[in-house]
């Protein structure tokens, strides 16, 4: 009989445990059939300097094939939660991407570069460390109507990610992250900063001459926002550093802030955004002789309008993006080999590069599970912008086919075309 009530209580105990902790394997399984085209045009023709010069034209590549990630990004993920009591718990998230149409754990092998945190929350909000989305990124995905996958991306999300080789636009490793409560009137925010981990050296001059040891890596950002009903609004401003020179007192950062809008109206649903990335140099040396540096500091602009429409068991996606570069560039003469005239020789400057996209596709949902989608999109590129339809077959950029080194450098991007067809399973 003791026997008896001591295994009880075992079970009770387990049964105790398992009411206050979970752990949930989930993921999505998502397969399209994908074709994209990049049209370029040689505008370059032979001069007095170089007659023998062979204008290619007009020229086009494409591929078509299986991809992945179309309607959403392919993914396997655990998470777990354990009730600490008080109100507080403890969590972590796992999440790797997929390669499913190739068999293959993501682009980089079984790693859970989409997401892996640990945290802990309470009444206080949630503290969040490890690999985690950045606050910039999120405006562009929850206010495009094709969030950040497939064709349909919008222009922002291609324009910024990696811009000026900001590797932490859309993601931040080593980062620590604040969320504020979910109590609070509908309002909600984010803060987070993120180490670069790299080696101090005292005295500073102890530093090796070397680019990018000192500070590159870092970022810093917050969103804050507001939704209820059917609004939602929110602002978010970050800034990552993506390259230093100590010795020489450089520090290259890029800031960007967005701002990003839904309304849902019931019949349709409208979204907007924009957003604006800026590369800033920082000199904390000032040369006596040459006086304060001034670096080049381009920037990108971007703006987004979308819409989606329910029909029936499916949903109607649309949206037109567009962005357009300043590239900061200082003017030159006219003809460079000849003396400053203001008629026939004026100093001009490049007009500054820009792109559109407009996007539509269909979603019809055979299941709360389950979906088939088809998305169509074209880029069109204006005075050297070189934007292209987004995908992961991996040859989506590819502008520039295998000529002589002049031909290819005089291929001006034109425009980009592409479709998705495919199901998305989610599990």
């Amino acid at each position: 009989m003791k026997k008896t009530l001591v295994a009880v209580a075992a079970l009770a105990a387990i049964g105790t445990a398992s009411a206050q902790s979970s752990v949930t394997i989930f993921g999505v399984v998502d397969a399209s059939i994908s074709s994209y085209s990049n049209k370029a045009e040689d505008r370059k023709y032979p001069t007095v300097a170089n007659p023998n010069y062979f204008n290619v034209g007009t020229v086009t590549t494409s591929r078509t094939g299986l991809g992945n990630s179309g309607y959403n990004a392919s993914r396997l993920g655990f998470r777990g939660t354990e009730d600490l009591g008080g109100g507080m718990a403890a969590s972590f998230w796992l999440e790797a991407g997929l390669g499913n149409d190739q068999g293959t754990a993501g682009k980089s092998g079984l790693a859970f570069n989409r997401r892996s945190t640990v945290s802990l929350s309470g009444p206080f909000g949630e503290v969040r460390l490890g690999r985690d989305y950045t606050p910039t990124y999120w405006n562009d995905t929850v206010f495009d109507p094709f969030g950040t996958s497939g064709v349909g991306t919008s222009l922002i999300y291609s324009a910024n990610n990696g811009y000026k080789g900001n590797t932490n636009y859309d993601r931040a490793s080593n980062s620590v992250g604040y969320f504020l409560p979910p109590n609070l009137g509908g309002f909600y925010g984010q803060v987070m900063y993120s180490f670069h981990e790299q080696v101090k050296y005292t005295p500073g001059n102890a530093t090796p001459d070397e680019l990018n040891n000192s500070r590159t890596g870092r970022y810093v950002g917050g969103r804050f926002g507001y939704a209820t009903g059917s609004l939602d609004v929110a602002a978010s401003i970050g800034s990552s550093t993506v390259g230093d020179n100590f010795h020489d007192g450089l520090t290259s950062k890029v800031n960007t802030w967005n701002l990003g809008a839904s309304y849902d109206f019931g019949p349709v649903k409208l979204f907007g955004e924009y957003s604006q990335a800026k590369n800033r140099v920082s000199d904390s040396i000032t040369d006596p002789l040459m006086g304060f540096r001034s670096p080049n500091e381009p920037s990108v602009k971007g703006w987004l309008v979308g819409a989606t429409v329910p029909v029936g068991a499916g949903l109607v996606r649309v949206s037109y993006s567009s962005v357009k570069y300043d590239l900061d560039e200082a003017t030159t003469l006219a003809n460079p080999g000849a003396a400053f005239d203001p008629i026939f020789n004026p100093y001009v400057s490049n007009p500054d590069p820009k792109a559109n996209k407009f996007a539509i596709g269909y979603v019809h949902n055979l299941s709360k599970r389950t979906a088939l989608y088809a998305t169509v999109a074209r880029v069109s590129n204006k005075d050297g912008a070189g934007l292209s339809v987004n995908g992961d077959l991996g040859f989506a950029q590819s502008y520039r086919p295998t000529f002589s080194t002049a031909q290819a450098a005089a291929l001006t991007p034109k425009t980009s075309t592409g479709y998705d067809i495919g199901i998305r399973h989610t599990f």
